[in-house]
């Protein structure tokens, strides 16, 4: 149609619309665009991770100042308007109320998923191949993340298994820390009694 338009003197379809417009052709170039937004947030939140991770500082739509290396906080004050990286958004959202850490994992380690989804459709592999192979790749790693569970805890109420289980987790500086912690308590309940 826009060929038509401007073979018989008539205007192109970038003539109709207002100046800063784009208009995208294909479904693949619209899914560039999109892994390209939710890339950007992942490059955003990238250089925040671990201890030598960097702060940023976000102003939001009331001109509140923030400076964190909190993926949560700089996702949710940044106001992601793009329905893809909207998504990715959700996802670090739905972490943080779930288990309330690694927001920034889930946001990075979408954006290399979908690094590696825009070099497979560059070389011509379409889009349900890719899904499809998302899919048994995440069926796989669920599966081999089984095998490599080292203890388990039945009864959460067994202090001494909670413990050993927390012990990796917190780190033994920490871990001292919460131990004389508890046992504070073991003696202010043995002295109430």
């Amino acid at each position: 149609m826009t060929h038509f338009l401007q073979g018989s003197g008539g205007v192109g379809l970038t003539d109709l619309l207002k100046d800063g417009h784009k208009h995208f052709s294909g479904v693949d170039e619209a899914v560039m665009k999109n892994i390209e937004a939710c890339k950007k947030l992942s490059r955003i939140t990238r250089t925040s991770i671990g201890p030598n991770g960097m702060n940023k500082m976000v102003v939001n739509h009331l001109g509140k100042l923030f400076l964190t290396n909190d993926a949560a906080t700089i996702v949710r004050e940044m106001e992601v308007v793009h329905p893809a990286a909207k998504l990715v958004a959700l996802a670090a959202k739905s972490q943080e109320e779930e288990i309330g850490d690694n927001t920034n994992l889930v946001v990075v380690m979408a954006g290399v998923l979908l690094e590696g989804a825009e070099d497979l459709l560059r070389t011509g592999l379409h889009t349900a191949d890719i899904i499809a192979g998302y899919s048994r790749a995440s069926k796989a790693s669920m599966e081999h993340l089984e095998t490599l569970c080292m203890h388990t805890l039945p009864n959460l109420r067994d202090e001494k298994a909670v413990a050993l289980a927390l012990k990796s987790a917190i780190g033994e500086t920490s871990f001292n820390f919460c131990a004389s912690i508890c046992s504070y308590r073991h003696q202010s309940e043995q002295f109430l009694v």
